[in-house]
């Protein structure tokens, strides 16, 4: 062999390599450097995903998880603007000294209302209000949200997110729906389930550039806590799907896709029509179990409740109609397929629900 075709052969070989690692690269996870992926845990650490919410339908929807007294009081100060993210938002205070996140957007209605779905099923997330109108003193130099927030501070149509005074974010630990302390429990799978019947198909995690998983660190009664929990879900309440095809807070497209909730049942496992940037991992190899357990929660809701929630979400009239209809549907596919009878209860030890990993 001559010399330029060595070159050559070598100059293939070094370009397919490229491009198969290119081809992987969205699967490839980046390093975990989650506190309760290191070993096991010491007594006075605890990792948690979900936790018990009570009597789901005595719940109050439209308070959320900060409950009234907790609610945004103006005035509103300007403290800075977050450049993170695809939404406008700025940090503000309020007038109980409370910080909060104000986002602005295509995600405001669907952040207030899907966090309530995850609260009243027990799962972790930021106490969030609708604040249709506002003002914000002190306001400069915005960059995005200067197409939200006029000159003299007046905002409409804001999610409002509260900083717990009492908890840590810990922004150099992520997690990923693969690699954490409770893969194969009903919790994580439960949430995997909420996250479809909401139909947030942006559930990025930590191989993505920018995670919508995170972890909260709370000190307390000597034993530090981290709680794992979905960010953000703006993404949801629309149509599901890739890119072109997926919507935010869309009635049509989430009534639409509701037939499609759940396809039906294969090799003991479900099916559903999710589609979203990590749809094997939110949809597959979960049971009628795994449907069993969430309905506890989910199935206690009452349309009283979710008409509530959708009403302290901002929406309209005909949307708190159309909303709660779809919502109803998927709910009642589920108990339908829990009411087949074609359960298989697991009995061994990794696939039992835990909702603490010491």
């Amino acid at each position: 062999m001559t010399r330029p075709h060595r070159l050559r052969l070598l100059f293939l070989t070094f370009f397919q390599i490229a491009l198969v690692l290119a081809g992987t690269a969205e699967i490839l996870p980046k390093p975990d450097k989650s506190p309760s992926h290191r070993g096991s845990q010491s007594s006075k650490q605890a990792s948690r995903i979900w936790a018990d919410p009570g009597p789901v339908e005595k719940l109050d929807l439209a308070s959320g998880p900060g409950g009234r007294a907790r609610a945004p009081k103006p005035p509103f100060t300007f403290v800075k603007e977050q450049k993170t993210g695809t939404s406008p938002k700025v940090e503000v205070t309020d007038a109980k000294n409370n910080t909060w996140i104000a986002k602005f957007g295509s995600e405001v209605n669907a952040e207030v209302f899907a966090t309530r779905i995850a609260w009243a099923a027990g799962y972790f997330v930021d106490a969030t209000y609708f604040v249709p109108a506002g003002k914000i003193i002190g306001v400069k130099d915005l960059e995005r949200a200067k197409s939200a927030i006029q000159t003299d501070g007046s905002f409409a149509d804001a999610c409002f997110e509260l900083r717990d005074k009492n908890a840590t974010f810990l922004k150099k630990s992520g997690w990923t729906w693969q690699n954490n302390p409770f893969v194969g429990t009903r919790e994580l799978n439960g949430l995997k389930i909420v996250l479809m019947l909401t139909s947030n198909w942006d559930n990025k995690d930590a191989r993505n550039d920018s995670s919508n998983l995170g972890i909260l660190q709370y000190p307390g009664n000597g034993r530090m806590e981290w709680r794992y929990l979905v960010t953000d879900w703006g993404g949801s309440m629309g149509k599901w799907g890739k890119v072109f095809s997926r919507e935010k807070w869309d009635c049509d497209g989430f009534t639409e896709q509701t037939p499609d909730f759940i396809r039906g049942l294969k090799d003991g496992k479900v099916e559903w029509g999710y589609v979203g940037k990590h749809t094997r991992d939110a949809k597959e190899d979960l049971s009628v179990d795994d449907v069993k357990w969430i309905l506890r929660y989910l199935g206690r809701l009452t349309d009283h409740q979710i008409m509530m929630g959708l009403e302290a979400s901002g929406a309209t009239q005909s949307e708190i109609r159309c909303f709660a209809k779809a919502i109803r549907n998927r709910i009642d596919q589920m108990k339908r397929l829990v009411a087949s009878g074609q359960l298989s209860i697991r009995q061994s030890g990794p696939r039992l629900a835990t909702a603490v990993r010491d």
